[in-house]
């Protein structure tokens, strides 16, 4: 639902990021079909993300591809691990251009940046570029990974995150933050209101790439971890309500 004038104004005031860098895996576009992607789904986070961007806060996102290919598993089967990741980066931009016309339909101006060249369907990501697209209010989603084998999506968010000098990185999980156990299987598995990067590396909390959590450490980029599944939970957690885990450098 899109966000009244009245709930605008009391979250803008209390708004605690500018210009923030949010994470969407492909299996959040999934919904509860076994692969592929969700209209509703997809439509109910453009109007999360229209929302946040209702509120005067810079936005980029970066899409996964799970939910069409994924690399990791073709180069399990066999199949030559720089290709596999290649198909994987291939499917993000299929998932992005599904974001871009979702959120234009809602007259959110919107531009596709691709790390691999596909002028056709989307602009080349340029760093510069990017920066100047937020800066005029629009959304920016950046495909194709980082453009190279080997790397995950979650490094790719934290790298543009510190590349346009993003305030946080939100990564928008199936639940509402980190957690001590899996709490899809375990019913006494307790939240972490926040943590240190050391904590999730030392720990091995999987909340993203190891690479990802340092890289993010290295550029003191905080990372908050929430459901994406929660309508309005986006806006929430950038005004430091909802529930989510934080992590930075101290606790």
């Amino acid at each position: 639902m899109p966000t009244t004038p009245t709930q605008a104004a009391r979250l803008t005031k209390k708004a605690q990021y500018q210009r923030v860098l949010i994470k969407i895996s492909g299996e959040a576009l999934m919904g509860d079909k076994p692969y592929g992607q969700d209209d509703v789904i997809i439509n109910r986070i453009c109007q999360d993300i229209k929302q946040v961007v209702d509120l005067g806060v810079q936005v980029c996102l970066v899409v996964g591809g799970g939910n069409i290919y994924r690399g990791m598993s073709a180069a399990a089967r066999g199949m030559e691990r720089s290709s596999a990741d290649y198909m994987g980066m291939l499917a993000t931009v299929l998932n992005a251009l599904a974001l871009q016309n979702a959120l234009e339909r809602i007259d959110v101006d919107t531009r596709v940046l691709s790390a691999i060249q596909m002028m056709e369907v989307c602009e080349p990501y340029i760093r510069r570029r990017a920066i100047r697209h937020m800066e005029r209010g629009r959304v920016i989603i950046c495909a194709a990974g980082t453009g190279n084998p080997f790397f995950t999506t979650d490094t790719a968010a934290a790298l543009r995150a510190s590349e346009l000098g993003c305030d946080a990185l939100l990564m928008g999980k199936t639940v509402d933050g980190v957690y001590n156990a899996d709490p899809k299987k375990d019913s006494s598995a307790t939240r972490y209101e926040s943590l240190t990067y050391y904590d999730v590396l030392a720990q091995d909390l999987r909340v993203m790439d190891a690479s990802a959590i340092a890289l993010a450490r290295d550029n003191n980029i905080p990372i908050l971890v929430f459901s994406i599944h929660e309508p309005g939970e986006f806006a929430r957690v950038l005004v430091g309500e909802g529930h989510y885990t934080l992590i930075k450098d101290t606790k």
